[in-house]
């Protein structure tokens, strides 16, 4: 379902301290899981706010530039490969929301989380799915951990070129799986996703 085909959303809390929750990097075989959390101000609105894939690059870094100026509170948090390892990408992603909204100040009142569950914070709140097309605030935190876990992929691949990093953000794309089937997994990897699993039992 598109988010348009969704009933329109009704948050539950009137205050201005409603953070948006959202992450980027389950799906990768490298690097960490990250999680953002924002508190817009309600007296300075940011025009073009919509799910982080939707935008390119450039228009996501100038965005990012403007939540960061504009809004009340925000974090961004991660959780790492090992942590993955240690508790599943489910779990861990979950850790990496948790730290966000830990992080904000001023602290979140009431949470609204991309996806259909909530984190497990004692924090107030509800899960949304497909939020970060129907939530502004969701939609902020979206395009900063979209920009935060980007700069991770392009840090990763100025220390190791060979593989591509810059191009598939650490998603499992032909030249990725190539690159691994080649020069082996990196301390950075996930050991427990199934390509980089493969990949060290045939060494």
């Amino acid at each position: 379902m598109k988010a348009e085909d969704f009933p329109p959303l009704v948050v539950d809390y009137r205050g201005t301290h409603l953070a948006g929750v959202d992450e980027v990097g389950r799906g990768p075989l490298v690097g960490p899981v990250v999680a953002a959390a924002v508190i817009l101000d309600p007296a300075a609105p940011i025009d073009g706010l919509t799910d982080s894939k939707k935008l390119t690059a450039k228009r996501r870094e100038a965005l990012d530039a403007r939540i960061r100026e504009r809004a009340l509170a925000f974090a961004v948090a991660e959780a790492s490969p090992d942590e993955i390892d240690g508790l599943n990408i489910y779990h861990a992603t979950h850790l990496a929301m948790r730290r966000a909204i830990d992080a904000l100040s001023p602290a979140a009142e009431y949470l609204l989380v991309d996806g259909n569950r909530l984190p497990g914070h004692h924090v107030p709140g509800q899960a949304v799915v497909k939020g970060d097309a129907r939530h502004p605030a969701i939609a902020a935190a979206s395009i900063l951990a979209k920009v935060a876990r980007d700069a991770d992929m392009l840090a990763l691949d100025a220390r190791h070129p060979d593989y591509g990093f810059a191009r598939h953000k650490g998603y499992p794309t032909p030249e990725h799986l190539a690159a691994l089937t080649r020069l082996g997994a990196l301390p950075e990897h996930r050991r427990s996703f199934a390509p980089v699993k493969r990949q060290l039992n045939l060494l």
